[in-house]
């Protein structure tokens, strides 16, 4: 995206939804954590809110969010981040000129529907019972929501087996469940959560046609036939 309006557009929704927005110093790989407080209406600014206690270095930040079903990254520099006088955590910033978008889902993913309870349920290490909210679904995976202590041991390539997804009046059982990746979410009700990104990586033909039909009827399509597709 190099458009100031595609990228204003962008930011604009990063911020009104309130995503974590992770940034970057170069060699380092222990991301800031934020969110961008707002964006100007007019002019190609926007304040950062850093997590408390967090600062960034100067230099080059590369900054990285999800928008959506992509992956959207920019990068600015400073060589002294100013802040909001009284406000340390605040940093007024310049639009960058370009940003990256990259896609990190091959199938469509959702919401789980307002007021519905949609949850996930497994053992870890034959023993340690779990149950997580499910944030969003696709026809390749399902995200999590939990607290960091709660996503204990679950790292990157963790194989959970035989978890049972309560969605609604629907129950599915998924003989394989990988997780592929992790984030910080910010929720101003919740304080500091994780969504933790899980793949299918073994869903027998009976259980695929009821988390179709769950699908369908979240997106208010007709279910269809065919292969499922795979989360990134």
């Amino acid at each position: 995206m190099t458009s100031e309006d595609e990228i204003g557009d962008a930011l604009t929704l990063l911020a009104a939804h309130g995503d974590a927005i992770s940034m970057y110093a170069p060699g380092s790989r222990e991301p800031v954590l934020g969110r961008i407080l707002s964006v100007d209406p007019e002019l190609p600014h926007f304040v950062m809110e850093l997590n408390a206690g967090a600062a960034l270095v100067p230099g080059k930040i590369t900054f990285v969010a999800v928008l959506g079903n992509a992956k959207l990254q920019f990068r600015l520099a400073s060589q002294e981040w100013g802040t909001v006088v009284g406000k340390p955590q605040l940093i007024p910033m310049i639009f960058p000129e370009t940003c990256v978008v990259l896609n990190r889902r091959a199938a469509e993913r959702v919401e789980s529907p307002l007021g519905a309870s949609f949850m996930a349920s497994f053992v870890v290490n034959g023993t340690t019972p779990h149950e997580f909210q499910i944030y969003d679904l696709s026809m390749g995976g399902i995200g999590l929501r939990c607290t960091k202590i709660e996503a204990k041991g679950l790292l990157k390539g963790r194989k959970l087996r035989d978890v049972v997804l309560e969605l609604g009046e629907e129950t599915v059982t998924v003989a394989e469940l990988e997780v592929r990746f992790t984030r910080a979410h910010r929720s101003f009700l919740l304080g500091e959560q994780l969504h933790i990104g899980c793949k299918f990586n073994t869903l027998a033909p009976e259980e695929e046609a009821k988390f179709k039909s769950v699908m369908a009827q979240i997106l208010h399509v007709p279910a269809a036939n065919g292969e499922a597709g795979t989360t990134g």
